[in-house]
């Protein structure tokens, strides 16, 4: 059983799920702390590096972390992250079909989508204070050839 973790609303949550590439992660570090939007944002991440996660997909994690009702969105360093040469992490909305009222709701607001490092404020930040929706995230990394988000 994963632990249960309480995100920070004022910062993203990261969970490495892959422990088997300590190079990669190193770049991974490298990529969450630089500064972005104009380059003058210090990037706000809690990150959960704990091999206790090691192996954990995505509905195991929605599982743990849906403890915290203020939690939007939760980014992983997964497997595809460490072997990516973009280390795009995977953004999942902490969502169940049994929160919500409709499947046009869950449609909306659920989903999962790869981002680059840069990508997780503009993410974080628009779903926390309900500005946008996932489904505008999903669509805007529709609009990438890769289908990686990347901004707004």
């Amino acid at each position: 059983m994963l632990p249960a973790v309480v995100g920070r609303r004022d910062a993203a949550l990261v969970i490495r799920t892959d422990f088997g590439d300590a190079a990669a992660w190193r770049a991974v570090r490298a990529e969450l702390s630089k500064p972005w939007g104009d380059g003058d944002l210090e990037p706000y991440v809690h990150v959960v590096d704990d091999p206790a996660w090691d192996g954990a997909d995505a509905d195991a994690v929605v599982a743990a972390v849906s403890v915290d009702e203020e939690l939007n969105v939760v980014f992983l360093a997964d497997s595809t992250t460490m072997r990516d040469h973009d280390r795009t992490l995977l953004a999942v909305a902490v969502l169940t079909r049994d929160e919500c009222g409709s499947d046009e709701e869950f449609e909306a607001s659920g989903g999962r989508v790869r981002t680059v490092a840069a990508g997780i404020e503009d993410i974080h930040a628009n779903l926390s204070i309900a500005n946008l929706d996932f489904a505008d995230v999903r669509d805007a990394a529709r609009l990438d050839p890769a289908g990686v988000f990347r901004s707004f």
